[in-house]
């Protein structure tokens, strides 16, 4: 499939800064492990300053074609435990376990979280060779992380380290596990039984693709030796929690109070693009923020909360991955092929609620991020949920963690040429270091991401035959331009019977000639935003 390309202009007139000074500044420093693998997609849990990896791929990006992607060969049926600080590694098989453990355990896209020494793994996607085929695993395993990091590296047995249970409620891959306060929130993600295949469930030997569009609330009731779970009523939107392989982060929201986010994610239910809004969720429900719109770090990469309680202001921080838009010599560049990225933005909520994302001055040195973890440095000063306090970091420059594995991609876009050599899963360890007291360096403001219209024309390019969709967060007078790339103008209308949420509008250019470009544009009394189409024969 040819790359479709095209530049996005937008002007918001609420913003009128393009860049802001930053409350800090990310270095990252590459190190490395002997004899350590490429992984990507894994859970981990921590303990003591060494790691224990558990799951995920060693390959790169999923191969499209069914007999290929997501193989035997490529599950990792090793436990993993490395310490980063004397850069050693040790391993295990997984073979001492019982089979269903064996088999979630060697899965991709398991959801997990640690609280204090045990680490929770939920669901995952694999194959099984007790079905004889894909699944996505409906278990809850828990997993007491000194005594197996313990008994990995002194070559002794840890089967009485892992307990599980089996739930239908845990048969998600691609979502994510969160707690706030006492209550484990088990956030979108799908159940995907059967081999992928891009041609769609229908084709092929086919599969069965079922997106949960919920948050799951429940309890888990574990004294070391009975594990069990009291689920609670869950939370369904078949519209904005229709999400899987993303970022959900933990928060500290404006009133003090903990909350987790979910940023992006993929597909939305009329296109096969990611989201742009977010959904903040808090004990006492979720909102849906359409007045925020995430253009870069669209999928799973490795994330940094960091909360400055002196300014009321939650940071999160995104490195690398994949994305449907990408900076370009200060231009904002669309590719619905959604490419691999080396951008690192942060997206921030100030004290009055509002989000904005800002482009950091340094980026990955590679397209690299995507199925990467952020595993944070023990003992620094956080919130119960894990977001860094900010004002208590101590220095100029202070290493707060690192980021392990994640797919490494030889080019932008290479899913449709994919045979398998074009990425890997990376062994690469970054260190993290947050930067303070730097009121020189800058972050670029995204302002697209402060608008509420979310334009986007598609396809594009196009033959003069072309679709405008938008929201609206309610119904207002909007008008719809078309003009030459010498700004005369073609057309201009407005637009009628439009409605409060998403809006949708086809349009033919007849006095276009082929081959060149114009500029759509939409404006209302507050904001207004630009798309560069290109018409071809």
């Amino acid at each position: 499939m040819k790359s479709l390309f095209f530049s996005l202009a937008l002007s918001v007139l609420a913003w009128s800064a393009s860049a802001q000074a930053s409350p800090f500044n990310i270095l990252l420093e590459p190190m490395s492990v002997p004899g350590l693998g490429g992984l990507q997609a894994y859970a981990f849990g921590q303990y003591n300053g060494k790691w224990l990896v558990i799951g995920g791929r060693l390959d790169g990006l999923h191969r499209r074609q069914p007999f290929a992607t997501f193989d035997l060969a490529g599950h990792n049926n090793q436990l993993i435990v490395i310490d980063p600080v004397t850069h050693q590694k040790w391993s295990a098989p997984l073979t001492s376990l019982p089979q269903p453990m064996q088999e979630q355990l060697s899965a991709t896209n398991m959801q997990f979280f640690q609280e204090g020494n045990y680490l929770y793994l939920t669901g995952g996607y694999g194959y099984s060779s007790t079905a004889g085929d894909h699944v996505t695993y409906d278990k809850l395993t828990a997993v007491e992380v000194p005594a197996v990091i313990e008994a990995i590296i002194n070559g002794t047995s840890f089967g009485s380290n892992f307990r599980q249970i089996t739930d239908a409620q845990f048969a998600v891959t691609g979502g994510h596990l969160s707690k706030i306060y006492d209550t484990y929130y088990l956030v979108g993600g799908q159940r995907f039984e059967g081999r992928y295949n891009p041609m769609g469930p229908n084709h092929g030997p086919g599969f069965v693709q079922e997106y949960t569009e919920q948050i799951r609330k429940f309890k888990i009731n574990d004294d070391g030796v009975t594990l069990s779970v009291t689920h609670l009523p869950a939370l369904t939107d078949p519209e904005q929690l229709h999400r899987r392989d993303y970022n959900v982060a933990p928060q500290i929201l404006p009133n003090g109070q903990e909350g987790i986010t979910a940023f992006s994610g993929v597909f939305q239910k009329t296109v096969d693009l990611p989201y742009l809004n977010c959904v903040n969720i808090d004990s006492s429900g979720y909102a849906v923020n359409n007045d925020f719109s995430q253009y870069y770090n669209h999928y799973h990469c490795a994330f940094l909360p960091l909360y400055s309680l002196n300014a009321n202001e939650m940071h999160t921080v995104f490195f690398g991955g994949i994305a449907q838009f990408y900076d370009s010599l200060g231009t904002l560049v669309q590719d619905n092929n959604v490419p691999f990225v080396r951008t690192i933005a942060r997206v921030t909520r100030n004290a009055n609620g509002v989000m904005a994302e800002y482009k950091l001055p340094v980026e990955m040195p590679a397209l690299l991020g995507a199925g990467a973890e952020f595993i944070p440095l023990e003992g620094l000063p956080v919130y119960e949920n894990g977001v860094l306090k900010l004002d208590e970091l101590s220095g100029d420059t202070l290493h707060v963690g690192y980021i392990y594995g994640g797919i490494a991609s030889s080019a932008s876009n290479i899913f449709w040429i994919n045979t398998g050599a074009e990425s890997i899963a990376t062994s690469q360890i970054f260190k993290v270091f947050v930067v303070v007291n730097t009121p020189t360096s800058t972050h670029e403001l995204n302002p697209h991401s402060t608008g509420t219209l979310q334009l986007k024309v598609f396809p594009n390019p196009n033959s003069g035959m072309f679709s405008v969709k938008f929201q609206l967060p309610e119904i207002k007078p909007v008008w719809l331009s078309i003009s030459d790339m010498n700004g005369k103008i073609i057309d201009r209308e407005a637009l009628k019977n439009l409605v409060a949420g998403e809006n949708r509008v086809t349009r033919e250019l007849k006095r276009t000639v082929a081959g060149k470009a114009c500029i759509v544009t939409l404006e209302t009394e507050v904001e207004q935003a630009s798309v560069k189409v290109v018409i071809q024969e």
